[in-house]
């Protein structure tokens, strides 16, 4: 293997080499154990770890995440290499071995999860196979991408708290809801509790999504728990209007208020606090802000006096994973400067007009 030799030139390399002279000498060792990695026994395996590990501290994370990206399908890779690697705070260098990697064992992912940042998270989350309790741990701290990662993920395994803490997370979150609710897995007693907080309109995508026996399923526990499919359903508000109130009378209903129910997922609130800002029906501000129309939205959002800041963060929210968003934002934005507090007040006034005529006809 000539390994002196090279051991050699790594010594030379690290006292006093330049960065493309580590750089080679780095690509030689490892070219030299990729070509015979499944014939090395764990003492030539460790004779390679060793000098890898004492190299990569001298090079540019460039050449690491090259590494990464080599040493992550090998099933013998260096097992302090790739321990190294998975630690990095450089996501690039970090991800191919923590979504990728079987060298890494569930205790030090967990320890990694518990640590590192949600980018860390997210490659973990893409493992082929995940257990149950590295899922708790990616539950707790995940943010809504990194869920969604796991829910997505067939291989992801979860435990009865899991799945509760999965159902929680998908409260508020559309489509959150569908991914979860197409998993085979999920207990029937969450399924039952996730399509009682789903909306119309979920349940509608989600039947759409399944085959036949699955949507069976799902229409005997809806006609179970009494739910109505109609996007027009009568939605309870009340929880939400007792806390807007609330912050109508300490004076902090305002638009910081509105971008922080975005931010918690708390679409209710959001419905009855712009209701209340621009002075409409509930029932015509919720049609608006739930609706498929992008455009729609504008409408009581500029009635409210809203900034386009405050209304952009809200269509990011409603768009979030959607093709040509930039776009959209941007034509979003002509229009919202283009229409003015009129037009807006005046078409909430016809459109509760047309509501009122319709239910005294």
């Amino acid at each position: 293997m000539q390994s002196n030799s090279l051991i050699s030139d790594l010594e030379t390399a690290i006292r006093q080499g330049s960065a493309e002279s580590r750089t080679d000498t780095l690509r030689q060792i490892s070219n030299l154990f990729l070509q015979d990695a499944d014939r090395l026994n764990e003492e030539q395996i460790g004779l390679f770890d060793d000098v890898l590990c004492l190299l990569v501290e001298k090079i540019e994370s460039t050449a690491l995440a090259e590494l990464s990206k080599q040493f992550a399908p090998v099933e013998t890779a260096p097992i302090k290499l790739v321990r190294r690697l998975a630690r990095d705070d450089e996501i690039l260098v970090a991800a191919p071995v923590l979504s990728g990697s079987k060298r890494l064992s569930t205790a030090e992912l967990i320890e990694i999860a518990q640590t590192k940042s949600q980018a860390h998270l997210l490659a973990i989350s893409e493992r082929t196979t995940l257990e149950t309790k590295l899922t708790d741990i990616l539950l707790v701290r995940g943010d809504d991408q990194v869920v969604s990662s796991l829910a997505k993920n067939a291989g992801a395994n979860f435990s009865e708290a899991g799945f509760g803490r999965l159902v929680q997370r998908a409260e508020g979150n559309d489509a959150l809801t569908e991914i979860v609710g197409i998993r085979k897995d999920l207990p029937p007693n969450y399924l039952q509790d996730l399509l009682r907080r789903a909306t119309g309109a979920v349940l509608q995508r989600l039947l759409a999504a399944l085959p036949p026996e699955r949507r069976e399923e799902i229409e005997r526990i809806v006609a179970k728990i009494g739910k109505r499919f109609s996007k027009t359903s009568e939605h309870d508000y009340s929880v939400a209007e007792a806390t807007i109130a609330a912050l109508v009378k300490s004076g902090k209903l305002n638009e910081g208020a509105l971008v922080d129910f975005v931010k918690r997922r708390q679409k209710d609130e959001l419905v009855v606090a712009v209701a209340r800002l621009c002075s409409a029906p509930l029932g015509i501000t919720a049609q608006l802000l739930n609706g498929q129309r992008n455009d729609a939205v504008l409408v009581p959002c500029k009635a409210a006096g809203l900034s386009w800041p405050t209304v952009e963060f809200i269509l990011h929210d409603r768009l979030t994973g959607q093709p040509g968003l930039d776009q959209i934002i941007s034509l979003a934005r002509r229009d919202y400067m283009n229409l003015s507090l009129a037009t807006a007040q005046r078409t909430l006034r016809f459109m509760s007009v047309q509501q009122s005529a319709k239910i005294s006809a």
